[in-house]
């Protein structure tokens, strides 16, 4: 696995200024997965789409996926966006921004450190499933 994807994806959150979902798709940016137009379309996704429902992690590494794998590309979007949230289950439980960062003020410290996590961890398996899938593009 490449770290520096995950390096990249934690830095881009912790230190660039990006948020959660846009963390996610500048590393991909980054690794050469997909183009910079797209860390703007990851923008809106962020806190749980200003809702607090599925976290901007989740939707960020979704919108790669969507973006290599989608309609008339490989057609493996939907298989492969399953697979990635049955993996952030077995870590987080759920998906849910609201869920995740329960008991947290949105604009705390503390929240930013814990959504470190779900930007790691979406970043492992994003990562994971790319490598794997890097020769199907």
């Amino acid at each position: 696995m490449d770290d520096k994807f995950v390096k990249t994806a934690v830095d881009n959150f912790l230190n660039k200024g990006f948020s959660c979902s846009e963390s996610i798709v500048a590393a991909a940016v980054d690794a050469n997965y997909a183009p910079e137009e797209l860390i703007s379309v990851a923008t809106s996704f962020c806190g749980g789409m200003g809702s607090g429902c599925l976290c901007g992690a989740i939707a960020g590494a979704q919108i790669v996926t969507g973006y290599l794998h989608g309609k008339n590309k490989t057609n493996r979007a939907r298989t492969l966006a399953k697979e990635f949230v049955e993996e952030f289950k077995k870590i987080h439980k759920v998906t849910c921004c609201r869920a995740l960062t329960a008991g947290l003020d949105f604009h705390s410290k503390e929240r930013k450190q814990h959504c470190v996590n779900m930007v790691q961890s979406s970043a492992i398996i994003l990562n994971k499933i790319l490598e794997r899938e890097k020769s199907k593009v």
